[in-house]
């Protein structure tokens, strides 16, 4: 982010300075009365390796560049009939830039103003064609990300209108059967199909906006902690879970349970006691090397915001009021923290508020390594932060408890209340499953190409 943050105050600098230079050179009418003349127009991305491109269409959101004549006192901006505003400082009489807004009108645009920019100034004003198109898609989460071929996933982001292509790792790609939300495109429906590669990735998608990646963590089965059914050791000792504790009934609606599983309210326990923690806990053995498990595709120089720890959980019945589920990168807390190398995972508090959480089937949730508390403060972690972290411990066994004490809505969201929500005696069940580590970079979909 840092060198984002450089890159854009030096592409602003250069853009600033280069506009006063054109502007200096051009003629002397300084009343700004003259006609308006558009040459060409160019797209500002300093994440490109063409910075300044010249093209026939933009996207929202995107800067450009107008370059031509006579913008010297421009009042007005119309792009698809919206008026969108622009900062003077950035415009010159041969140049100007100029941001496209997110409330742009793209196919709901009248005709007549729909792919036009039009400039007004007193006395002057020239309209011209150029094609403005939609935000480029994004997949921001996907419901299930280790499912049996067979099985109907939901891929959830935005702008996922009229999906007519996706690509599975391993090249599988699946063309018909997919349905989509065709009033606000925020999600889509694929079946699963066979030949999945196990080494997992990102899925591609194609659509009528343009086409999306998401994250490297589907299907990502070498990134496995614990599944309960051979892949990864689970521990025994003091009061964890055995191996004859767990569960394999199936269960669970569309996506299914697979082999094995924990339930983290063991068979014999109706309730947990409030003002409670660490009443049920489950651990790998602690004899796991993640940096010779997860380093052959996680690089340990990985940023660390690219790194997540996901697992699949199933609800049957809405949970709400109190529980959380601890998550621990090393066996060394006694619960009830909500510091150090641990993460609590509260899904029934949404935006400050109490709103059950329950689901159908299993599903999957992701939460990346920057959001347990130790590494949580915005510094530059990279992934071997935390392999040093484990391999330094007494103690290696990763894990979970499940807590049922008092919840400061504070340490949720790391924002100054005095709400809490006080525990109460809780019997619900919650299933977890597929413990895995998985990278979050998502491949870049450019306009352009050339630059793939």
């Amino acid at each position: 982010m840092k060198n984002i943050m450089i890159k854009n105050s030096w592409i602003y600098g250069f853009l600033f300075l280069s506009l006063l230079l054109l502007g200096s050179c051009s003629s002397d009418d300084s009343t700004g009365s003259g006609p308006i003349s558009v040459d060409a127009v160019y797209l500002q991305d300093v994440n490109s390796s063409v910075p300044d491109r010249q093209v026939q269409f933009a996207r929202l959101g995107q800067l450009i560049r107008l370059e031509g004549s006579g913008f010297e006192g421009l009042r007005r901006v119309y792009i698809n009939g919206f008026q969108t505003s622009f900062n003077p400082v950035y415009v010159s009489d041969t140049s100007m830039l100029i941001r496209v807004s997110q409330d742009t009108p793209t196919i709901e645009a009248e005709e007549e103003l729909r792919n036009t920019i039009r400039l007004v100034k007193d006395g002057s004003e020239t309209t011209i064609d150029f094609e403005i198109r939609s935000s480029a898609p994004t997949i921001s989460r996907v419901s299930n990300t280790l499912p049996k071929a067979g099985e109907e996933i939901i891929v959830y982001g935005s702008g996922l209108i009229e999906v007519t292509k996706v690509i599975f790792p391993g090249n599988v790609e699946v063309s018909s059967g997919i349905t989509y939300d065709e009033e606000d495109g925020e999600f889509f429906t694929v079946t699963v199909p066979e030949g999945v590669s196990a080494s997992g990735g990102s899925l591609y998608v194609e659509t009528a906006n343009g086409a999306a990646y998401s994250p490297a963590y589907f299907n990502v089965q070498d990134g496995i902690i614990l599944d309960f059914d051979g892949n990864g050791v689970l521990g025994e000792f003091g009061n964890t879970i055995r191996q004859e504790q767990l569960e394999s009934a199936p269960i669970g609606e569309n996506n299914r349970s697979q082999g094995n599983y924990v339930a983290m309210r063991p068979e014999g326990v109706s309730s947990f006691e409030p003002g409670k923690n660490r009443l049920s806990e489950v651990f790998t053995s602690g004899t796991e090397s993640w940096r010779s498990q997860f380093t052959p595709f996680i690089p340990a120089s990985t940023p660390l915001e690219e790194v997540a720890f996901q697992f699949d959980i199933y609800v049957p019945e809405a949970w709400a009021g109190s529980g959380f589920l601890k998550i621990l990168l090393i066996n060394n807390f006694n619960g009830g923290e909500w510091t150090g190398g641990v993460y609590n995972y509260v899904p029934w508090i949404v935006d400050g508020e109490i709103e059950p959480f329950q689901t159908d089937g299993w599903t999957t949730v992701t939460i990346p390594l920057t959001d347990f508390y130790l590494f949580s403060d915005g510094a530059d972690y990279t992934f071997e932060d935390v392999l040093q972290y484990r391999e330094s411990a007494t103690y290696k066994n990763f894990g979970m408890f499940f807590e049922n004490s008092d919840i400061r809505l504070s340490d949720v969201t790391g924002t100054a209340t005095d709400v809490e929500f006080p525990s109460l005696e809780t019997s619900v069940q919650v299933y977890t499953d597929n413990w895995r580590i998985v990278s979050l970079e998502t491949p870049i979909v450019t306009d352009f190409p050339d630059e793939e």
